[in-house]
């Protein structure tokens, strides 16, 4: 959050990243086009430079090449001198993540571009790599030297590993422990997109530097809070790994617990990573915990079916290619989280995400309470107000309210009032990347994940994980392609008048 309040002293350090995975589709689309954004904007240090490693055999003219198409693709038409000049930081070396003598040639390589580069022996690692990777990676720095801070003429030395970070509690927490036997917590910075979004920013700038909205931010206003995070997509390239994890591993378990925690944490003293961290772990440990025989009453899962979307006729997920024909992974899940603290007691949380629907969209929606006493004439069949953030595709804030219809008689309708980023502030919004990549070079792990809330958000999910595994010959409930979901997701709310608001 800091990187708002202070964006045009925010240059790091002279620094170089190693990115390994180089070659593979993540650093292509993201990572070297995030770098290049920053270069354009000034937010790099004049001797900075980037090592791509991987297993292909490539040489420097190759790599850039590759980047060069990457760019052209991502960015558009490019200025060719400023393409060169930005190619020069970038080279290349061949190896593999579990042999130790790639890890003595790229220590060599980083003293080589200490020298010339005058990076200063600041590195950051960034595991673009399949998560079974990362502690061999982390290990083989350590025993190279590469992780040790501000000794033998090397500077600071982090790490950025992607999710999935662990499948479940237990993988999760012997992954910390084998990263910690290397790096040390303030040296691993376990990166979620979702926080680098503008509006998920923005919500604490959006509650606490504005007076009119803080106070209203507790039980005594809301009557509950909605998540979504809807795909128009089935699963295409990604069958492999999305069958094993599902919807509630791949996006509630990190995504929108972060998200969540984003929405109900309590101010903290500062904005820091220390202080935030700790207000958004407080909030994770207030949340009820589930009982394993009381699942089905707080969450719902789902398999998307046939159906049309965009007036294409689309196939059910169990006749996607390499989706195994009896899976019983879900692509919806929707979870009632209830936090028992004194700001929301009584409030539930609904969370909801899955793949198939109606349209792409993230969102939040707070729903606040129906006046205790409706004075006018079917008032009482108005919609509740609500105020609704849009993470994506439209980034913006809306307040929906009830006003007077013009006319002669008392009639009411509802109205709304609506923020645009694209139309307030124009110009090019920073892709999270951006964000998250300048963020790890300045030290800076406010929007990163710490070990502690890892471990407890996988614990607090780990009830649903076992009661779903273990109904796995059971009915799975579906929904058809296009649709918003399973009927049964419904079935959450406690309230008539309570419903599924469309993002």
């Amino acid at each position: 959050m800091s990187n708002m309040f202070m964006a045009s002293e925010r240059v790091p350090d002279p620094c170089a990243l190693v990115i390994f995975g180089a070659s593979g589709d993540l650093t292509r689309r993201k990572l070297v086009p995030a770098i290049w954004h920053l270069a354009q904007q000034g937010r790099l240090p004049d001797a900075f430079a980037l090592v791509g490693v991987a297993r292909r055999e490539l040489d420097d003219e190759a790599f850039r090449q590759q980047m060069a198409e990457a760019l052209v693709e991502s960015v558009g038409a490019i200025d060719q001198a400023e393409l060169n000049v930005f190619l020069s930081k970038l080279s290349y070396m061949a190896g593999s993540p579990n042999d130790r003598s790639t890890y003595a040639e790229l220590r060599r390589r980083l003293e080589q571009v200490d020298v010339e580069r005058g990076t200063q022996g600041n590195r950051c690692f960034y595991c673009s790599v399949p998560p079974q990777v990362y502690g061999a990676i982390a290990g083989q720095l350590g025993a190279a030297g590469l992780s040790r801070e501000n000794e033998e003429g090397q500077g600071w030395s982090r790490l950025i590993v992607e999710k999935p970070f662990g499948d479940d509690f237990e993988s999760a927490r012997g992954l910390n422990d084998t990263l910690h036997d290397t790096f040390a917590e303030h040296q691993i910075y376990r990166i979620d997109h979702y926080l680098g979004k503008e509006t998920v920013q923005n919500i604490l700038v959006f509650r606490l530097a504005n007076s009119m909205f803080e106070p209203l931010w507790n039980r005594r206003y809301v009557n509950h809070v909605q998540i979504t995070a809807a795909e128009s997509v089935g699963v295409e390239h990604r069958a492999g790994y999305y069958d094993h994890y599902g919807a509630l591993r791949d996006m509630i378990q990190n995504h929108l617990l972060q998200v969540l925690c984003v929405i109900a944490m309590e101010p903290p003293s500062s904005f820091d990573a220390e202080s935030v961290r700790l207000e958004k772990l407080k909030v994770l440990k207030a949340i009820r915990p589930f009982s394993i025989g009381q699942v089905d009453q707080f969450a719902v899962r789902g398999q998307y079916g046939a159906g049309e979307l965009d007036s294409q006729n689309v196939v059910g997920y169990l006749d996607e290619p390499d989706v195994a024909s009896n899976s019983h992974t879900e692509t919806f899940a929707a979870v009632k989280f209830t936090i028992d603290n004194w700001r929301w007691q009584g409030v539930p949380f609904y969370v909801r995400t899955g793949k198939r629907l109606a349209k792409r969209a993230s969102a939040v929606t707070l729903q606040f309470h129906q006046p205790p006493h409706m004075i006018f004439q079917d008032g009482e069949h108005l919609k509740p107000s609500t105020l609704t953030i849009r993470i994506q595709p439209e980034e913006g804030i809306s307040l929906s309210f009830s006003g007077k219809i013009p006319g002669p008689d008392v009639n009411l309708g509802t109205v709304k009032m609506d923020f645009s980023y694209a139309d307030t502030f124009g110009g090019r919004s920073p892709e999270a990347y951006e964000t998250l990549l300048l963020d790890c070079f300045l030290g800076d792990g406010t929007l990163y994940s710490s070990s502690d809330w890892i471990e407890k958000s996988w614990d607090l999910l780990t009830p649903i994980i076992e009661a779903w595994e273990s109904k796995s010959a059971s009915r799975m409930p579906t929904y058809a392609s296009g649709s918003w979901g399973p009927k049964e997701a419904d079935a959450l709310f406690n309230r008539d008048w309570m419903r599924w608001e469309e993002p």
